[in-house]
């Protein structure tokens, strides 16, 4: 079976990597363009390129996907199938009608739940106890295909959104694989349309913590954003990503965002429903430390309200 793969980052490699380790024909690999990254801006290549060089796969990557030579190229294949894994950009419909048979998607979630770009940390954030991946035949809409397999795995409740994507892009690759030893009998099951909901991309307003939210969900969300691109708040208009918290037990009645505490573990604010205590933080410019270590040098003062 000749295949097309594409894909990016590291979810995709995981699942590039099966691929090739299972001696499937990968005629062709496209990946983003090479993108700055860093306070230098040196350019540096996706996990999936520099495995594609280190393996010497065919690597293509189009500044966009309407450009009328590489549909011609692509379709020089005579691809089997496509098979596209987090790879960044929405595919056109002319694209994805290319193979013999079909395109098909690996998605990090439960569809019809969390289509979209962020799926993995969408459901941290949401509190979710189970997840898992979709293999899906692609059609033109967002995340919309007629499904072909699923397989779940629980959410702990110390999963990050680190720990959850590699456990879902391993998932993912024996899903798949599972898939193309059966393809032959493959059977196409519709979504339920009713039944979806959405995990767009990750803003800054998302990372932002509201601490009139319950210390359950502003935990959550910490998970969910961590270790990139992480979630923050402002202490005096100070920019200061948190990356670890825990249950405070001494409360009373003040307002959210009140630091009603502050010792030798760490920073206590007052929540909806309790009170959480900073653990670990990182001041705009600076390294990640712990809260102790920080308070060593700093000093961060109780009644003033952390927005």
């Amino acid at each position: 079976m000749k295949i097309i793969f594409m894909g990016t980052p590291n979810f995709a490699l995981t699942i590039l990597k099966k691929l090739y380790d299972e001696k499937y024909e990968i005629a062709a690999v496209v990946t983003q363009t090479d993108k700055p990254k860093g306070r230098g801006h040196k350019i540096q290549f996706s996990p999936v390129k520099n495995f594609g060089l280190e393996h010497n796969l065919l690597l293509l990557q189009p500044k966009t996907l309407k450009d009328e030579n590489l549909v011609t190229q692509l379709k020089s294949f005579d691809a089997d199938l496509f098979i596209v894994a987090a790879y960044g950009k929405i595919i056109p419909e002319n694209i994805l009608q290319l193979p013999k048979y079909f395109s098909i998607n690996v998605h990090a979630s439960l569809l019809p739940k969390y289509r979209g770009a962020a799926p993995i940390q969408h459901a941290i954030a949401n509190g979710e106890t189970v997840s898992g991946v979709t293999i899906m035949k692609m059609d033109k809409g967002m995340d919309t295909g007629d499904i072909i397999l699923q397989k779940k795995c629980d959410i702990s409740a110390d999963d990050t959104y680190q720990t959850l994507y590699e456990k879902l892009a391993l998932l993912g690759s024996e899903a798949l694989l599972e898939t193309l030893n059966q393809f032959d009998s493959i059977e196409f099951k519709k979504q339920d349309d009713s039944l979806a909901s959405y995990a767009p991309l990750i803003t800054k307003d998302f990372c932002h913590i509201d601490w009139n939210k319950t210390s359950l969900e502003i935990m959550n969300l910490i998970r969910a954003l961590k270790p990139n691109p992480g979630a923050y708040t402002l202490y005096e208009n100070k920019i200061f990503k948190v990356w670890q918290l825990t249950d405070y037990p001494v409360y009373g009645t003040e307002e959210c965002g009140k630091i009603i505490a502050v010792n030798n573990d760490g920073i206590a604010v007052k929540t909806f429903d309790g009170a959480l205590l900073i653990t670990q933080l990182q001041e705009q410019g600076r390294k990640i430390m712990s809260a102790a270590d920080y308070l060593k040098g700093h000093t961060i003062k109780t009644n003033v309200f952390l927005n």
